[in-house]
This record gives structure tokens, sequence and C-alpha cells, in this order.
């Protein structure tokens, strides 16, 4: 695994999402998953395991046993609001735009789309106190999703806004939801 690839992947998709697409779009569609979301996905699952253990302290098993939670939580909920909201953004393609069925294409566009949220998970695992500027700066997926929707899922003109602003809103929600789900089931089982 190339992490110094992963993180110029990252950094372009940020900050020249128009560029990276392009790249993006003549690479191996199933290189999404093991070139970039399950190392991001790691990546955040041990910034929140490193953040919970500085906060709660490394005196007992009670703080590890916490780490391992949030960072298990973390680790779920992207892992399966990835694979969830790929699903509904492509029934979303279907079914609203009358386009092709196509996973993988849809799993690439969301894996790299969550570009925004994995970077964010990494900085807050780390340093929580930044968590409500995390809040506003997760709005930047919107441009992301938006230049990825015309270069890699071609969607046409007229339905570029409307297929942006759905696909962002799963692309945010669907992670959120798992984690408060996967969260509270954690309390209630305890």
């Amino acid at each position: 695994m190339n992490y110094k690839e992963l993180f110029h992947i990252a950094m372009q998709l940020i900050s020249s999402p128009a560029r990276a697409w392009e790249e993006i779009s003549l690479e191996d569609r199933r290189k999404v998953f093991t070139a970039f979301v399950y190392p991001m996905i790691g990546l955040c699952g041990l910034s929140v395991f490193i953040g919970s253990l500085v906060a709660k302290g490394w005196g007992g098993p009670q703080s590890f046993q916490y780490a391992m939670t949030q960072c298990c939580a973390v680790a779920v909920s992207l892992f399966g609001g990835y694979f969830l909201a790929a699903y509904l953004i492509n029934g979303l393609r279907v079914r609203m735009f009358a386009m092709d069925n196509d996973i993988p294409l849809v799993q690439q566009f969301a894996g790299y789309a969550l570009v925004v949220s994995f970077m964010l998970k990494i900085i807050i695992g780390i340093l929580p106190d930044f968590s409500i500027i995390a809040l506003l700066l997760q709005f930047y997926i919107v441009y992301v999703v938006w230049e990825g929707s015309a270069i890699l899922m071609k969607i046409a003109e007229k339905d570029r806004l409307r297929f942006t602003i759905l696909s962002s809103m799963l692309l945010i929600a669907c992670p959120a939801v798992i984690e408060f789900v996967f969260n509270k089931l954690t309390v209630v089982l305890n």
C-alpha cells in the first residue's frame, strides 16, 4: 500500500477536484477499494483510537475499551455508510435519471467523493476540539460531488444540480446515521 499516493489523491481531490476526477476516470474501477477506501477507513479508525486513548488516558482497561469502541464505531460507520450510499446513489441514477445500473462506477464515485469525510475523521480523531469546524467543512463534499458528477458519472447538465444535492446528502447522512445507530446499540448492549 502506497500512503504517499493515497494522500496525493486525497489532496488532489480536495484542492482541484476536476483534474482529480479526470485521472480517476482513467483508472480501474475496482482499484478504489484497495487503493483508497479501505486504507482511509483504517487511518480514520487509527486516528480515532489514538485520540480516544489520549483523551481518556492510558491507565486502565476502560480507556482501552472506550478507544476500541470508538474506533469500531468509525470503521463500521464509514464502511457501511460507503456501501449504503453507493447502493442508494446507484438506485437514484437508475430511477430518477434513467441511467444504466453500474455498481462498480458508483462505488468508485462514492469512494473518492467521501474524501472530505475521511480527511475530517482523521483530523477530528486526533483533534476533537475542531468538530464544529468539521461540521461546516463537511459540506465541501458538495463541490467534490459536483465536479465528479459531470466527469465520472456523466450526468446531464440539466440534472447535475439535483444529482449533486441528493448524492451529497446520501454521502454525508449514511455514515452519520450508521455511527449514531452503532453508538446507541453499544450503550444499550453494554
